[in-house]
């Protein structure tokens, strides 16, 4: 793609880096094909390269956002399938992060769309505030139908209130700090307690714990560890997510100087995907720009750094059927795809795989609130899609796939981990019969 930015632009290293990936695009198209927004909706503008062309014209011309341009990027799940898709290596994912940055620093929102955004900014990243709305909402769920009449706005708020739980699970069964494996270590980690995942579901992480010092590994839980600052991210708010990232990295940083850690292990595979993604986003900060690297390259999904050990012989063997449905966030962020079937295999469970697996189920972060029609269509599709195979039960990587589908289906679905975990000695995962 040809561009016309000026020295003067390319002196920002946001837009150099953007004009570099603009460069990359050759109009291909094939990156349509894989576009959920664009295979329910079948508008150019809502396709990766359709978004692309606004986003290059909106950069290059120094201009403010416009409500159409912001219509279509709002409408991008940023699921990054297109990246997986296309022949030619655009980096699709810095680019609209780019274009999400530009959008909240130089577009005015109407202020219903302003005050749900800072709803979700104030609430989602913090576990305690999260709890306490997750309990009001409880109480609000009456006000649903009012509020999908109410205007946009209104239909946000229901779909997040659609969303609460019935019931909170009590909170982790481990206590911060150190958790020691009864032999002698074979490695260190430390392990990413997450935000909502926290509030909605620690079970996962109690089953990583669980597992991991089962086979021989101490388990770090830092005290003083924030939200990886992915939800601010994916907001375009680059203040707020550069500042979560760097407190993370300070308290990682203190334990790797500490007792040296192996790895960063992740249970969310979206909060992965940023995490591994450190580097770029600080490669301009004096300060952080070594740690951060040092960071996202310890970071590993829980999955990636299981297959680097021996497990027994399963324990547990339920014989169970299970659909796979791989995360955006893991098969096109960070390029995981076969690994979780291959740990569930030798676990002893059947693995099918979910037809049309490339394209997302709606949840991606705060979008199955900020756009509930389509995160809605997503997930009914993906639903008819695992029902498909048959399942006994479920398997994903990511707390908000987990979230998104179990609102449309009446089956087990559980985190990669848990059914591992149960395979190899734990206790037997809620909502198994």
């Amino acid at each position: 793609m040809q561009t016309h930015f000026s020295p003067a632009q390319l002196a920002d290293p946001g837009l150099a880096e953007s004009e570099a990936i603009l460069r990359k695009c050759v109009h291909c198209g094939f990156c349509t094909a894989t576009c959920p927004t664009f295979v329910l909706l079948g508008d150019e503008l809502d396709s990766p390269r359709g978004r692309i062309y606004l986003i290059k014209e909106m950069l290059e011309n120094g201009r403010a956002a416009d409500a159409e341009t912001v219509t279509h990027i709002d409408r991008c799940l940023s699921c990054l399938s297109c990246m997986t898709t296309c022949p030619s290596g655009v980096n699709y994912m810095h680019l609209v992060d780019e274009a999400r940055v530009h959008i909240e620093k130089t577009y005015s929102r109407p202020f219903g769309d302003r005050a749900v955004r800072m709803l979700l900014g104030l609430v989602l990243p913090f576990p305690w505030r999260f709890r306490i709305a997750l309990r009001t909402a409880a109480l609000a769920t009456p006000l649903i139908p009012f509020l999908s009449r109410s205007g946009r706005s209104g239909e946000r708020l229901a779909a997040m209130l659609r969303l609460a739980p019935i019931r909170l699970p009590w909170g982790s069964s481990f206590k911060l700090g150190t958790v020691r494996p009864e032999a002698r270590p074979v490695a260190r980690v430390a392990l990413l307690g997450g935000c909502a995942q926290k509030v909605l579901r620690p079970s996962i992480n109690d089953a990583a714990i669980r597992l991991l010092t089962r086979l021989g590994v101490e388990v770090v839980l830092p005290r003083s560890e924030g939200c990886c600052g992915a939800l601010a991210h994916h907001l375009g708010e680059e203040r707020e997510a550069l500042k979560q990232a760097r407190h993370d990295i300070d308290v990682w940083t203190a334990e790797i100087e500490r007792g040296c850690l192996d790895a960063i292990i992740i249970t969310a595979s979206g909060c992965g995907t940023v995490i591994k993604d450190y580097g770029f986003m600080l490669r301009g900060d004096p300060t952080y720009a070594r740690k951060a690297a040092r960071v996202a390259a310890l970071a590993k999904d829980i999955t990636e750094f299981l297959a680097t050990l021996a497990p027994p012989e399963p324990v547990n063997k339920p014989g169970l059927t299970l659909a796979y449905h791989s995360a955006c966030s893991m098969q096109h962020g960070q390029k995981i795809t076969t690994l979780p079937i291959e740990l569930l295999t030798k676990a002893g469970f059947t693995v099918r795989d979910v037809p049309e697996g490339h394209l997302c189920c709606g949840s991606a972060g705060t979008y199955n609130i900020l756009q509930p029609e389509i995160a809605s269509e997503l997930r009914d599709r993906k639903v008819a899609n695992i029902l498909k195979t048959a399942p006994d039960g479920v398997a994903t990587g990511n707390i908000g796939c987990i979230t998104q589908i179990s609102r449309g289906l009446d089956l087990p679905i559980l985190h990669t981990v848990e059914w591992l975990d149960y395979a190899y000695g734990g206790p037997k995962p809620g909502g198994l019969a």
